[in-house]
């Protein structure tokens, strides 16, 4: 089981902070993961609709949508940080 972690906007549209999951072994990349994550309903659709604007940190380091997920014990997903 993997610990997914969803931030601002994606939490909300999701409508969960955290859940525990078996990823299959087919996901092996960032991109894989939200690719799968589209396919478990309309909520989780409607917050990866632009996978390039979400970022990914696996075991709390950000990683780009074509490394591995492979061995992570958490996931962060979360939409661009802006400062100001």
């Amino acid at each position: 089981m993997t610990r997914l972690v969803y931030f601002a906007w994606v939490r909300e549209k999701i409508g969960t902070a955290e859940e525990e999951l078996d990823i299959p072994a087919s996901v092996k990349t960032a991109g894989d993961l939200l690719a799968y994550l589209t396919t478990r309903g309309e909520n989780y659709e409607a917050a990866f609709e632009f996978p390039h604007a979400i970022r990914v940190a696996v075991n709390q380091e950000h990683i780009d949508h074509d490394e591995s997920i492979e061995g992570a014990r958490e996931i962060g997903i979360f939409p661009p940080m802006t400062g100001g």
